[in-house]
């Protein structure tokens, strides 16, 4: 602070480095520049000191991170032209000063003559002397500026070079809002961009030079940005390239891009469904607001129309090949078409993404190259770190040791440390000595040593040519996390390396791995060769199986549990133990350890406990151990192998297929489209990060116009006055934020009146479900309220009456793109509904809550519309036990589903409900049971379920206890009052079929679904 105040005062310049998130509250007076007058002289208050302000001062502050809203520039720049073009310039400055000595030299001459200067024989030369350097200077001045013409038609000739390259870089900086890990600085672009200038094709012609040179960096780029990237994240940046590129050359358009991320957003759909019988809803509001993009006009009367002649794109086993109905095949281009699959078809975006990409990029941007370590080896040297970004189940310990000691540096030239609490000045030390020695270090799990890594980055800060060894190689592995350092991950060469995918390559990676790939250790059971190798066997298969179950998203587990090889290979090795130790192997001492401690210690869901004992005991069984060809699938596909030597193991395994039909994890074959959606779902969330919120096209996107439009449609709902409050804005975004704020606004109701409820239904002893109505209201008054004045203070930012903080601009930037802003969400029920639906939603509720209070208690009660499920069910309960007179603590819920879907009148006792839905399975209304699922139809509408309390009695196990959710995420945290925030209770449900079956399945009810 002294120094500042010494620079301030004396008018010196200051520079602030390397500044985070937040500067010190202190400099707020000096970057407002809040100065005052105080005896005449300029002043300024920094901290409790006042000092003078000199004018002289200047104020410099740089940071790392990168600035979303003011982005560096990218100068492109050819040496030689620019080498050619700096001498001209200073030749141009030596003639002119060459002309000015002349000129003073003439005046000069003429001012010393006497007499007349025609007989001055000395000042004559002078002149003609001057006069041929004169012209001599002209004609060089003459050549430099139309060299100089000629170079600037070259520089423009590269313009072209130098936007593409610009188009790239913004790409890759906008990767870091997918995963903090994906940060690349503007110092390794510009090095990576003079590797392509030096290793492209070079021919004579410039128009091909320069095509050469774009192409041969663009895959460049795209090969090594995709060695530090998630598999999950290569196809989204192919796509993110192959987009920001033709929409910098117009070919696409910003409005279809966003729709296609986004689906459009809009609250309300006048027109009927054309088809309902194979159109969902969702589908046909998408393809209704598709149809109001200037592209793709006229969509939704086609539809209405023809239905059956966009039929076979819904039908198509691969929707991007089917063909449009005339005359849509020959009008849309590639973009348009894929925003009518997505309206018909989401679950197979991912595969019409990548036909996009290889159409309009070519193959080699969908198949990015494998893991080479040896590459990344070569792109690095003794001052640029490597980072391995880790992933679950993935460690490159075994692949580094085994790079090291193919380089000659195993043995002491190669240290390793696990950081974590007190390892810092170890590893600091280890760092030293290596790079005086010309040894390699690798600093594993970075992200448990936070606090020591702003250290690690400046000793990375200290590397140079002059202070390491070129041998000296820094290795450093590290979990995504937000504080890395920003430094290392842009600079350093960083690298994934994820397990492998898939039963038969996961199988295959257990049995070539330690213990199992040790001779010794196979052969480890003599006389019990059959029991050992098939019990073997089924705990690596029940391995790949719980690793791959994730894929599956809530339907494989409800949390993804990161199941390693750690939780192998102990499971492998106390099952070896104890089928050498005891004549009969003890199959529930191992499925304990194995299932309860081993994999179990990382569950945390109790359902997800169940399901996992529930696969287990297909593996731990003694069928396994006897039967000849034990099917481990319904379809027989796999099966225990036969008894043979370790290499016939392996080879049975290389049989398996590659990829799994879903009824080897004991699934429906509509799991696959769960877990389409999903993926698409994941794209396009992870898409839209890259464009700030949605509003990264700013003024002159055309996604704003939709948004207006959609507004505007319901603005006519809207009372006059309440319109008359919009108005043109230069800023569209403004604008779209103005109207989405509008149309929310008047849609919501007044606030419920607590008091006058609580006098028409008042807490008596009789009645709990009063005081449910009551808490209820106040609830919905509580998040109504935290909406209504988001919206008005976002309308007041944006006619400049208030401040637009970071909160406001969130919200906007939510609405833009049509999701519930994270200001509701926290005050709101658990919702995965985009804004529209959401909205439409919170209008249900309310409206059921103000029917119950003006017409009384509901003979069926909607229960996907309570805000506290858990109150509605033990208001239900103490009516029982108080009209029964029995303990509550005796007493539990029976289940009944009924056959029909509406009531007039209210159970004896209990409830009637209704609005759940049931997934993974099917009900049977016709048996009163579970049922298959029909094919594509995912969710199923349960009819009405009586909710009875009844005295505790031991439970039916022939019956499914399915749980029940809030939203499909499945996944929930303990809440203040001790319940999930998802999870609602559990019903017992009638099956033909044993309850393993479903557990397997994933079956669970739902009170909403995403749409």
């Amino acid at each position: 602070m002294r120094t500042l105040e010494n620079c301030v005062q004396f008018g010196k310049p200051l520079l602030l480095e390397n500044v985070g998130e937040e500067l010190d509250p202190s400099l707020e007076p000096l970057l407002v520049k809040q100065t005052f007058k105080q005896g005449g002289v300029d002043c300024i208050r920094l901290g409790e000191s006042v000092i003078e302000f000199s004018r002289d001062f200047r104020f410099y502050i740089t940071t790392k991170l990168r600035n979303p809203h003011y982005l560096p520039e990218l100068a492109t720049k050819v040496p030689d032209l620019e080498g050619e073009r700096t001498a001209l310039i200073l030749q141009s400055a030596a003639n002119k000063k060459q002309l000015k000595e002349i000129e003073d030299k003439i005046l000069e001459t003429l001012q010393s003559s006497e007499g007349n200067i025609l007989e001055d024989e000395s000042a004559v030369q002078i002149l003609d002397s001057a006069k041929i350097m004169s012209n001599e200077i002209s004609e060089k001045q003459q050549i430099a500026e139309t060299t100089e013409i000629k170079i600037a038609e070259s520089r423009e000739c590269y313009r072209d070079v130098a936007k593409q390259s610009s188009i790239l870089f913004f790409s890759i900086a906008d990767l870091t809002f997918i995963d903090p890990m994906y940060q690349y600085s503007l110092s390794w672009f510009v090095n990576l961009y003079v590797r392509a200038i030096q290793k492209s094709l070079k021919p004579k012609n410039l128009a091909k030079r320069l095509h050469y040179l774009i192409t041969y960096f663009t895959y460049s780029l795209f090969c090594n940005v995709c060695r530090s990237l998630f598999e999950k994240d290569k196809l989204l940046f192919s796509f993110l390239l192959c987009c920001n590129l033709f929409l910098a050359s117009e070919e696409i358009a910003y409005s279809d891009f966003m729709f296609f991320l986004t689906g459009g957003v809009g609250l309300q759909n006048a027109a009927a469904n054309p088809a309902p019988s194979w159109l969902q809803d969702k589908s046909w509001d998408e393809i209704c607001r598709a149809g109001d993009l200037p592209g793709l006009r006229g969509l939704k009367e086609a539809f209405i129309q023809s239905p059956e002649g966009f039929k076979s794109i819904y039908d198509g086993v691969e929707p991007s090949d089917a063909e449009l109905p005339a005359p849509w095949c020959g009008r849309l281009n590639d973009l348009q078409k894929m925003i009518v699959v997505r309206c018909l078809r989401p679950d197979k975006m991912v595969p019409a993404v990548t036909k996009f990409v290889t159409v309009k990029m070519g193959k080699s941007f969908v198949e990015p190259p494998p893991f080479d370590l040896t590459e990344s080896y070569k792109d690095s040297n003794s001052t640029v770190p490597l980072v391995f970004v880790l992933s679950p189940g993935a460690d490159p310990m075994a692949s580094l040791l085994k790079f090291a000691s193919d380089m000659k540096m195993d043995g002491a030239k190669f240290q390793s440390i696990s950081l974590g609490q007190g390892q810092g000045p170890i590893a600091a030390h280890m760092i030293s000595a290596a790079m005086l020695e010309g040894t390699w270090v690798c600093l594993q799990n970075c992200h448990l040593a936070v606090s020591w890594l702003p250290s690690l980055e400046k000793i990375c800060e200290g590397f140079g040519p002059d202070t390491c060894h070129q041998d000296f190689r820094l290795w450093l592995t590290s979990y995504p996390s937000p504080e890395f350092p920003v430094s290392i991950l842009q600079n350093g060469v960083k690298m994934t390396n994820e397990p492998p995918t898939g039963l038969r390559l996961k199988l295959l990676q257990s049995y070539q791995s330690d213990p199992v790939s040790d001779p010794d250790f196979f052969a480890s059971c003599p006389g019990k060769k059959m029991v050992w190798e098939r019990l073997l066997y089924g705990l690596c298969f029940f391995h790949a199986l719980v690793q791959e179950r994730k894929k599956f998203g809530p339907l494989g587990w409800n949390i993804p549990y990161s199941f390693n090889e750690s939780d192998l290979h102990i499971s492998i090795r106390q099952l070896q133990l104890f089928v050498n130790e005891y004549d009969e192997v003890p199959f529930e001492a191992i499925t304990y350890l194995t299932g309860e401690c081993n994999y179990g210690g990382r569950v945390t869901d109790d359902w997800d406990r169940r399901l996992l004992m529930t696969i287990l005991a297909d593996f731990y069984n003694e069928d396994i151990t006897v039967t000849s060809s034990y099917s481990l699938s319904p379809s027989r596909d796999y099966l225990a192998p036969p008894p043979s030597p370790y290499s016939g193991y392996v080879f049975f395994i290389k049989e398996l297929p590659l990829s799994q039909h879903p009824e080897v994890f004991g699934m429906h074959e509509n799991v696959d489209i769960s877990k389409d959606l999903q993926q698409t779902k994941l794209l396009f969330d992870s898409l839209l990060l890259t464009q700030g919120g949605g509003a990264k096209g700013g003024a002159s996107s055309g996604s704003d116009g939709a948004l207006l439009d959609i507004a505007n449609d319901i603005l006519q709902k809207v009372r006059a006055g309440r319109a008359s409050f919009l108005h043109p804005s230069d800023e569209k975004e403004a604008a779209a934020a103005v109207s989405l704020t509008l149309v929310a606004i008047p849609q919501l109701p007044d606030n419920f009146d607590t008091e006058a409820t609580l006098l028409k239904f008042p807490v008596v002893y009789e009645e709990s479900m009063n005081t449910v109505l009551v808490q209820e209201m106040e609830r919905y008054n509580t998040l109504c309220g935290a909406i209504r004045v988001s919206l008005q203070n976002l309308l007041k930012a944006v006619r400049g009456l208030v401040v637009m903080d970071a909160e406001l601009e969130a919200v906007a930037g939510s609405l833009v793109v049509g999701k519930v802003p994270e200001k509701w969400a926290r005050c709101s029920y658990p919702s995965l509904k985009p804004l529209g639906s959401y909205t439409n939603d919170l209008l249900s509720r309310l409206k059921f809550l103000q029917e119950w209070c003006d017409s009384g208690k509901p003979a069926v009660s909607w229960l996907s519309g309570f805000f506290f499920t858990q109150a509605f069910l033990t208001g239900a309960m103490q009516n029982y036990a108080r009209k029964y007179r029995v303990p509550i603590d005796l007493l539990a819920f029976d289940f009944q589903v009924l056959s029909v879907t509406e009531s007039d009148a209210p159970p004896e006792d209990g409830v009637y409900v209704e609005g759940l839905f049931l997934e993974g399975a099917r009900w049977d209304v016709a048996r009163g049971r579970l049922a298959e699922q029909q094919p594509k139809v995912l969710f199923d509408a349960m009819p009405l379920i009586w909710i009875k309390p009844t005295e505790q009695r031991s439970a039916d196990s022939s019956r499914y206890v399915c749980p029940v959710y809030k939203t499909s995420a499945r996944m929930g945290s303990l809440s203040s009052t001790g319940h999930s925030t998802n999870f609602v209770l559990s019903m017992a449900l009638p099956s033909a079929e044993p309850p393993p079956k479903w557990i397997k399945r994933g079956v669970a009810m739902l009170c909403q679904l995403d749409d």
